[in-house]
């Protein structure tokens, strides 16, 4: 199954991975970015091993770049978020929404395979789904944290916090989680897994293309939740999610659509459409 890029933007350590490069020993960023001796070809018949392809395509070298998290997490303290025994959580130096975070899976087993490989094994998927579950609330609390003074929906509950009303007299607040969304793209563009937990607003800077936008708001970016997909599933369907890509597109939040050659119209009615959101 051939590659569709989810973003052509490299995702680069910040600059806390320079001071490693005074280092006498090579750190696993210089390993990754030397030049490989080319591989040899696969006898016939052989295993597919790189996400579904005959052979493993030329890798273009910000592929590789998020192994440095998953190896040397102490290496990035300004990007990392959280380290577990099984997995890092990390700020996507790109990203597509007001939050947006990556959940990396830390075994070597796993974090080199496409997500529909790596789903399959039971004890792993769990095991994501459950980080990713904390993760979210993570990122539901770092939204909160930045619009919260906006929303029409906590005015009565951040009224009582500043009176220093007690837990049991805290009116209900808006619901943060759900405006988090995680999932994995259908064909990932960095080579290593990874699961995006990310708010609905695609707001930032750098949502420049169709595909950054398309990639998050079709079928093209898939639940963790329906992982693992079963078999015959639309979605496992290489030319159904190139076409995903290529569609208009819709507004996440009011449905308007916009023919693809509008990307910059688009742009304009997001910026709109996250103030309103802001305001819920």
């Amino acid at each position: 199954m051939a590659e569709t890029a989810e973003d052509a933007e490299d995702f680069k350590p910040d600059s806390d991975a320079s001071t490693s490069a005074t280092s006498k020993k090579r750190n696993a960023f210089s390993e990754l970015m030397a030049p490989k001796p080319k591989s040899a070809k696969p006898e016939s018949g052989s295993t597919p091993s790189y996400h579904g392809t005959k052979t493993k395509p030329k890798e273009k070298s910000w592929r590789g770049n998020l192994l440095p998290y998953i190896q040397n997490p102490e290496s990035f303290p300004k990007a990392v978020i959280r380290v577990t025994k099984d997995t890092v959580l990390i700020q996507d130096q790109y990203p597509k929404a007001t939050i947006h975070l990556l959940l990396l899976p830390r075994s070597p087993k796993h974090y080199d395979l496409h997500p529909k490989e790596a789903f399959k094994d039971e004890a792993f998927i769990s095991m994501m789904k459950e980080e990713a579950a904390s993760a979210a609330k993570l990122a539901a609390s770092e939204l909160s944290r930045k619009i919260s003074r906006f929303s029409a929906s906590d005015k009565a509950r951040n009224e009582a916090m500043e009176s220093l009303a007690s837990e049991a007299e805290m009116p209900p607040g808006r619901d943060y989680l759900s405006e988090i969304r995680v999932g994995t793209h259908a064909h990932p563009s960095m080579r290593h897994l990874h699961v995006h937990i990310i708010s609905r607003d695609m707001h930032s800077d750098c949502v420049k293309h169709r595909k950054h936008y398309n990639s998050f708001n079709t079928s093209f970016f898939v639940s963790l939740a329906d992982q693992p997909l079963a078999d015959g599933d639309d979605r496992l369907s290489t030319s159904f999610q190139n076409a995903n890509l290529e569609k208009d597109f819709v507004c996440w939040r009011c449905g308007k659509e916009f023919r693809k050659d509008k990307f910059a119209d688009l742009k304009r009615h997001l910026d709109v459409e996250f103030e309103l959101w802001k305001k819920e």
